[in-house]
């Protein structure tokens, strides 16, 4: 439930057009709605500007559809992340307007996206193909809440004239979300060349000795470019969320 939700509960009781027991039931959901299995946090996006995300590992597929469900009847956006595509079959036949990214695998349905109209840009830059996925994630995420988003894909370090081509999408971005596997390298090359901040994504992609990702999120814990933020490891959707509230920040 959105801040207007609430305000137009709260106008309609107040002129007459609600009972105080109508309204107190609109509102019966907050702080959450327990599912038995599931607390649904419908006040998140009250308090911090973004609704509550379905984590899909781990749960059931009517688990997740059960979930969905309370959640679109509460008023609120919808994401499910790390989800496959038989559970985007079942939820498409039920909500209009639901959206499938294969390559991120994210569901959602969003009604209340910002105005895109700003001017201001998230650039999602990638160092290679194979880290794709972790991109689109965040690069989805960004876009169902709101943001303009900009991919500038398979520009690593191992022949950084790729990156420079695009020096000036790179420097037109108010937030720039650098994801990396290997050594993770990109994240400091980026922070020396942009006075927008950078929120490093390292990748659990890399040979033996990257060790799923570890080397690639210390290299950027240690980077010696100012203003590089570093978030864990394959994390594109909390990476995305950071992003926005910068962009977003009143």
């Amino acid at each position: 439930m959105k801040i207007p939700d609430i305000k137009n509960i709260l106008e309609a009781v107040a002129r007459g057009r609600m009972t105080a027991d109508e309204g107190l039931k609109r509102l019966g959901d907050l702080p959450f709605e327990d599912l038995g299995f599931a607390k649904l946090d419908h006040h998140r996006s009250l308090r911090t500007g973004v609704p509550e995300v379905i984590f899909a590992p781990g749960k059931t597929d009517e688990q997740i559809l059960k979930i969905f469900e309370r959640m679109v009847k509460a008023g609120s956006d919808v994401l499910v992340t790390r989800v496959e595509s038989r559970v985007f079959k079942k939820i498409k036949r039920k909500f209009k307007g639901v959206q499938y990214s294969e390559a991120a695998r994210i569901i959602y349905l969003c009604k209340h996206r910002r105005n895109k109209d700003s001017g201001w840009s998230i650039a999602v830059v990638s160092a290679g193909t194979a880290d794709m996925a972790v991109a689109e994630e965040a690069a989805v995420t960004a876009e169902a809440f709101g943001a303009k988003v900009e991919r500038i894909y398979d520009v690593g370090v191992s022949g950084i004239h790729r990156l420079l081509a695009y020096q000036d999408m790179i420097q037109e971005a108010k937030v720039i979300i650098v994801v990396a596997g290997m050594e993770g390298a990109l994240a400091s090359v980026v922070g020396g060349l942009t006075p927008a901040p950078v929120i490093a994504v390292p990748t659990s992609v890399g040979y033996g000795a990257s060790f799923n990702g570890l080397a690639a999120l210390l290299a950027m814990l240690n980077s010696c470019a100012p203003g590089v933020t570093v978030v864990n490891i394959d994390n594109g959707f909390g990476a995305a969320v950071a992003a926005v509230k910068m962009m977003y920040v009143k």
